[in-house]
């Protein structure tokens, strides 16, 4: 037997199931279910002969089965507050500059307040099912929370959650590395950075304590020691609980940390779909001319391979650039020692408040930083569309690019 993933939602489905007098289990359609009536939001409201009415949508059923209920007889206390909030948003912005003269006694809502209330309502159900969606597809046990209090701006519809590289066809990720060190109780005389030339990366309290630019070589899955090795950071995860916001100033959306970060810590990993830096020069000229970017060269022995976060990637596909970053970019090595196929690990740069906003530089590579002025020294063929850069920091270069 084989399956094709079904693309419509579970409230469609269900409301063909209602429609049709159909019980499916599976989605929650029983013979006792069949009839039954859940509020999923409010759209509109009026009073007559001196009672006040909610139109409600029914959850599970079409919009045309809509129907005006009282006050009463509504057991939704947080969907009433909902639809006051969303009312009294709109009122507050169409009459932003304006005097607002308030009536307390409103007879029916004008048509604009309702349809705003109804796509209000729609944006949280979508962004509550998105928030769901990429918390079920993380491997990480932070939390992932998902915030727009700026527009009305639902989830990206061509983005797709993964945990780690998608290597495009004819690519290879893995180098199949086949020995790990032998080390009972890590760092030893032979742990897996010595053996690669190089430091161990963290201290015992897991900070960063190497510069810029010098490469992390984490243990592997074949090394003798455990889980709780210290030389086991990046592979684990991001250990802080972020926050997928939509930010204010025409930024798109942005990353806020729920915790506070001390300096030196992992924070996230950069991930997408690896591509030969070919593809990405074509992908790069179409991203410019939207004014978006997402390409992030993996340049660290070589420039063959670019990871393209556009369409794939995590939550560091959302974070923002700035000229003054409070996040680094380093290469990681674990399971794959192939010099042109580094991970890229974020870490932060200085204490980090909670609430705050997470960002790095677009230009940044290792302890390499493109400046604008650097950007003219390339072929012709790499020069591209400048992208203004709206980072507002006091140091800010002007263009992403």
């Amino acid at each position: 037997a084989w399956y094709v993933p079904c693309l419509a939602s579970l409230e469609t489905l269900q409301e063909l199931c209602r429609k049709e007098n159909l019980r499916c289990k599976s989605i929650g359609i029983t013979k006792r279910s069949l009839k039954s009536y859940e509020v999923e939001y409010l759209c509109d409201y009026k009073v007559e002969e001196g009672k006040e009415y909610y139109l409600v949508k029914w959850k599970g059923w079409p919009e045309s089965s809509n129907t005006w209920e009282p006050e009463k007889h509504l057991n939704c206390p947080l969907l009433l507050q909902n639809f006051l909030s969303d009312k009294n948003e709109y009122l507050s912005r169409v009459s932003e500059g304006k005097t607002l003269k308030v009536r307390n006694h409103i007879k029916a809502l004008k048509p604009a307040i309702a349809d705003y209330v109804v796509k209000k309502a729609k944006q949280r159900i979508a962004l509550q099912r998105w928030k769901e969606e990429l918390n079920r597809k993380k491997n990480h046990k932070a939390m992932i929370l998902v915030e727009n209090t700026v527009d009305l701006e639902g989830p990206p519809l061509d983005f797709y959650y993964i945990n780690e590289y998608k290597p495009a066809p004819g690519i290879n990720v893995l180098n199949g590395i086949t020995t790990g060190c032998e080390c009972a109780d890590c760092p030893a005389e032979k742990c897996c950075p010595k053996e690669a030339g190089f430091i161990l990366a963290y201290n015992k309290h897991k900070k960063l304590t190497i510069q810029p630019g010098l490469p992390i070589y984490e243990c592997n899955s074949y090394c003798r020691c455990g889980p709780d090795c210290p030389n086991r950071i990046v592979q684990k995860g991001t250990p802080y609980s972020l926050c997928i916001f939509r930010t204010n100033n025409g930024r798109g959306w942005g990353v806020k940390t729920l915790q506070k970060i001390k300096n030196n810590s992992f924070v996230m990993e950069y991930v997408g779909e690896v591509i030969t830096s070919e593809e990405a020069e074509r992908r790069g000229q179409h991203y410019d001319n939207q004014g978006n970017t997402y390409l992030f060269d993996l340049d660290y022995d070589s420039d063959e391979f670019t990871v393209d976060a556009a369409r794939y990637g995590n939550v560091s596909h959302f974070v923002n650039h700035s000229c003054d970053p409070n996040l680094q970019v380093f290469n990681v090595f674990i399971d794959n020692l192939d010099l042109r196929l580094p991970r890229i690990a974020l870490f932060s740069t200085r204490t980090i408040k909670a609430g705050e906003e997470l960002t790095f530089d677009y230009q940044m590579k290792g302890s390499i930083d493109l400046t604008s002025d650097s950007a003219e020294g390339l072929s012709p063929s790499k020069k591209r569309i400048r992208t203004v850069c709206k980072c507002g920091a006091v140091c800010c270069r002007g263009y992403l690019n």
